[in-house]
């Protein structure tokens, strides 16, 4: 497919990934357990038809679990940077527009999210949406993707609430973007949502 997908990852360091599952599981487990959700993000997208696949990084490339990444799955490694999360995705989508027919974006935090998933948002954008969005059970998103970049999607969201997929549709639909939706995925951020997907205190 004509899309380049980006995957948004934190350096895997103790104490600075999963906060909010620490006091659940403790640093170094809350660590692994982002490092195996980066790598089923990277599975999943290396299982879809997309051929361009980056890890876009922070706050480098050059953590040892990173370029281990690149080495075992063949992604390319790229430097996050921006001074909040909004400027970060808008600059790496801007800059994969410039050489890519489309971009997907996606963290790590949606094992939900499929191989299928990323090909049916991908051909949709191929199909002339002008955009895609995947919807979080928490009122975010866990996926978007752009033909063309629009810095407005970006600026002035309040980022880790449950108004973010509302004003991103919003601000969709006052440029007049035409976008198309995945259903709705859970992802990890709580407690409760490693349960739901069968983490559970037996994971570790």
């Amino acid at each position: 497919m004509d899309s380049t997908l980006i995957l948004f990852a934190k350096a895997p360091v103790p104490g600075q990934v999963k906060t909010r599952l620490i006091p659940y599981l403790g640093a170094e487990h809350a660590c692994a357990l982002h490092m195996d959700l980066v790598r089923r993000a990277i599975e999943a997208a290396k299982g879809s038809r997309i051929k361009h696949i980056e890890l876009w990084c922070a706050p480098d490339a050059d953590h040892p679990f990173f370029i281990a990444c690149r080495d075992c799955y063949g992604v390319s490694l790229h430097r996050q940077q921006g001074i909040d999360l909004g400027s970060r995705m808008a600059g790496a989508l801007s800059n994969v527009l410039e050489r890519a027919r489309s971009a997907l974006l996606i963290g790590s935090d949606c094992p939900a999210l499929t191989a299928e998933d990323l090909d049916a948002a991908a051909r949709a954008l191929s199909e002339g949406y002008d955009a895609v969005l995947g919807p979080a059970a928490d009122g975010g998103y866990v996926l978007i993707g752009l033909r063309r970049i629009a810095p407005e999607l970006f600026t002035g969201i309040p980022w880790g609430t449950a108004q973010v997929g509302d004003m991103t549709r919003n601000r969709m639909k006052a440029l007049a973007l035409r976008c198309w939706e995945l259903p709705v995925r859970p992802d990890v951020d709580r407690p409760a949502d490693l349960v739901g997907l069968g983490f559970g205190p037996g994971y570790w």
